[in-house]
């Protein structure tokens, strides 16, 4: 059988890592490019001129025009961090080259920090990929299916009525040739035509072409301009259906990816990071090379916040604010 191209794909190794990213000096200098592309720019007066000063540990950007300082990490989900960059950019390494994801607990182990610091570097760094993957609409063809997240709870309600299961929609969208190219995947309030309705608004472009296996619900997709198909499944297997391929493969590799890595995990509350860190993951795996690089860039355009707000239920829109909404086929940054 050949080899998946993508799946085999040579990736970055530990030794690469370590000789692009190995020194603060080396961190600074990928930090400032994925926060200016263009060169600094005053947060305060987007000016461009500005000096260096030096003598803490992070160098400070004076704007020559208006006199503000700032730094590499202020104005950032980084802001106000003691860790080293080196530290940040080995997160940012292991969770991006991790294709089941990795644990807090894991991460903390191979950051030589406490469990409560590789959380909270954790928690943020998903945050950052999950609100990035809110800017890109599925388009074209594009495949819908409903699913749950979560087990049963020991003497707690089976099946659906589980209190630790949470109802999910996943969608992807597919090439001319029929090859997937991009995934969502989002926790909703339940199945109604209502939830779906705001959900396509949201991850839809007008005009795409949506198929489902006739659940109800899902017709909903046509308030969001687009259209619907639906093939009425009859409870055969996933696998008898070559229609549904793509999506079916993309909730198995979720699932068997979450069972296998989180042992204790708050669905209700997370759910939404976890699952952006998985779609973030997925969608830029054809160049696992730059991972460390687009997660540096998707961590400097999320907003500065507490541990506290990261500890409160995610159930609405994500708070950050990327400068606007793009419409991508898929996420090139």
């Amino acid at each position: 059988m050949a080899r998946n191209v993508i799946q085999f794909q040579k990736g970055l190794s530990l030794p690469d890592f370590q000789r692009l990213y190995g020194t603060e000096v080396q961190c600074e200098a990928a930090l400032e490019k994925a926060r200016w592309p263009g060169g600094f720019r005053c947060p305060r007066c987007n000016g461009h001129e500005h000096g260096l000063v030096y003598g803490r540990r992070l160098k400070r950007y004076q704007c020559r025009s208006c006199g503000h300082q700032a730094t590499l990490t202020a104005g950032t989900i980084m802001q106000a961090t003691k860790l080293p960059l080196t530290t940040w950019f080995l997160a940012f390494y292991m969770i991006g080259q991790a294709k089941t994801g990795i644990s807090s607990l894991e991460l903390s182990r191979h950051l030589g920090v406490n469990y409560d610091t590789a959380w909270l570097l954790h928690h943020k760094i998903l945050r950052a990929m999950a609100d990035r993957e809110e800017a890109y609409l599925l388009r074209g063809k594009v495949q819908i299916d409903d699913s749950y997240l979560g087990g049963e709870l020991p003497g707690g309600k089976a099946g659906r009525g589980s209190e630790n299961k949470i109802p999910i929609v996943a969608a992807v969208s597919l090439n001319e040739a029929g090859r997937l190219i991009h995934a969502r995947i989002t926790a909703v309030s339940g199945f109604s035509s209502e939830a779906i309705a705001e959900w396509a608004k949201r991850h839809l472009a007008p005009g795409s072409q949506v198929l489902s296996d006739g659940l109800a619900c899902f017709r909903a997709v046509t308030t969001a301009g687009c259209s619907h198909h639906a093939i009425v499944t009859g409870g055969k297997h996933p696998n008898d259906l070559p229609q549904f391929r793509w999506i079916n493969t993309v909730l198995g590799n979720l699932k068997t990816g979450f069972n296998g890595t989180f042992h204790a995990f708050n669905f209700d509350k997370y759910a939404r990071r976890y699952l952006g860190g998985f779609c973030f993951r997925f969608n830029r795996r054809f160049s696992m090379v730059a991972m460390t690089d687009r997660i540096a860039n998707a961590v400097c355009c999320c907003m500065p916040c507490t541990e506290r707000d990261l500890r409160v239920a995610e159930a609405c829109p994500p708070t950050m604010k990327l400068a606007g909404r793009r419409q991508a086929r898929w996420p090139v940054g």
